[in-house]
């Protein structure tokens, strides 16, 4: 049986129409459909960070007798939601195509936030937030799978680091928000700008974004399809991906680690070293405007340098920046040193995509994006456990920082044991050569 695709399914036709992978241009199309996927990106990043703006509202404000610990708890629930998302998201959009897991991610993750705003206690907050979680972690892999199959292979690896910066753009929305509204309106009404994502960019994710062709229909023939490794978690974990996958996971594990306990703990770190809840929210934009700012030079240096080299020097600098604040520095510096903490936490995790979506052959792609951030995930979900521990210990905020700078500093570990293992074995597909 001859698996090529005809001549009309070759190209995008449409929200309903069927896209090939190793698109050779950039079409309107294309671009629209990126366009959306950053959107979803950005509500994505709002929803993560969103709970780090809201948290010293939670424990003082509400009633529902969380501490520092039990608080740290509720806010990992939407990590452990993230870990069961991108897992199985990722596999599911090799399996039934990018543009319905997609879609159906983004309407998860919309309700159920937007159920937050009316939580009567920690329980069914906590709960809301992990369904909502499983939403949030399975678009993000199934995106980035989606428009690595959309930009030409040359430009991948800068798309794919650019639209991530969706996720600091969002975090910074999240605290330029809760500056003015939090004090008038309250914590819930940070909850319920998650309606925009469900009543505009979902239904442009309905107009513009394609479907893209099942794995066994992708060009290929049937002798090219009986001999390469079937789309699935056991490809990944045997030769010749064991060993990256591995490492692709704890690098992404550690950074996770990083930045979102910074995301989740910072405001409230912040106000224990003495500042109020606006200043300690404008340190929380500082550090999202980095990531932003990372998203940005990572995408230039990763296209020049490579990502996975960018990537040891991001993830340096984001342990440099926050042991120096571990000194106690100036406000001054402390604003610089969390800017470059953005960047360097942020920007390590979108050249680790990056470099995950190109180092796979096509129809594993999802998958292994959805292994490495689902497994990531337990970074997520462990940093504002530990972040909230640590001071329920009488740590202090300098015990959280060195936590996080200690996580940075693994991740360079491991991704230059990865550059070493890429520059022995060599690319494993044809876009290897960008790691």
């Amino acid at each position: 049986m001859n698996h090529t695709p005809p001549a009309t399914a070759q190209g995008i036709t449409g929200g309903a129409g069927l896209v090939s992978s190793g698109a050779s241009r950039f079409s309107k199309q294309s671009a629209m459909a990126v366009l959306v996927c950053w959107l979803l990106v950005v509500f994505d990043g709002y929803d993560l960070i969103v709970y780090g703006t809201v948290q010293s509202s939670l424990i003082n404000d509400t009633g529902w007798g969380l501490t520092k610990a039990t608080a740290g708890t509720v806010g990992s629930m939407a990590f452990v939601g993230m870990m069961m998302g991108a897992i199985f998201a990722g596999r599911m959009s090799d399996t039934w195509g990018r543009r319905r897991t997609i879609i159906g991610c983004a309407i998860v993750f919309s309700i159920f936030t937007i159920l937050c705003a009316f939580s009567p206690n920690a329980i069914v907050f906590g709960a809301l937030r992990l369904l909502a979680g499983i939403g949030l972690g399975g678009l993000v892999p199934s995106a980035n799978a989606l428009v690595a199959e959309l930009v030409p292979t040359k430009w991948r690896s800068t798309v794919a680091t650019l639209m991530m910066s969706g996720v600091p753009i969002g975090g910074s929305i999240a605290a330029l928000v809760g500056i003015p509204m939090i004090p008038a309106f309250g914590w819930p009404v940070m909850f319920l700008v998650a309606v925009l994502a469900l009543i505009v960019v979902i239904p442009l994710g309905f107009r513009y974004l394609p479907e893209t062709l099942a794995p066994s229909l992708r060009g290929v023939s049937s002798n090219a399809a009986a001999t390469r490794e079937p789309a699935g978690f056991r490809s990944l974990l045997r030769a010749p991906f064991l060993s990256m996958s591995l490492l692709y996971a704890g690098a992404t594990l550690v950074t996770l680690f990083a930045w979102y306990g910074l995301g989740t703990w910072l405001p409230n770190l912040m106000q224990l070293a003495g500042y109020n809840l606006g200043s300690a929210l404008t340190f929380a934009l500082a550090l999202n405007l980095g990531a932003v700012a990372g998203s940005v030079i990572t995408a230039w240096a990763g296209t020049r340098f490579g990502p996975i080299p960018t990537a040891i020097a991001a993830a340096g600098v984001a342990a440099a920046a926050l042991l120096v604040l571990v000194t106690g520095p100036p406000v001054a510096v402390v604003y610089l040193m969390l800017v470059l903490a953005g960047v360097g936490t942020h920007g390590t995790q979108c050249l680790i995509i990056a470099a995950v979506a190109s180092h796979y052959p096509a129809h594993l792609r999802g998958t292994a994006l959805g292994w490495a951030l689902g497994v990531g995930r337990i970074g997520a979900v462990a940093a504002p456990q530990v972040g909230g521990l640590l001071l329920a210990a009488g740590l202090g905020v300098n015990s959280n920082f060195l936590a996080f700078a200690g996580a940075a500093a693994v991740a360079a570990v491991l991704l230059a044991a990865i550059a070493i293992k890429i520059k022995s074995t060599g690319k494993i597909s044809e876009g290897a050569s960008n790691v």
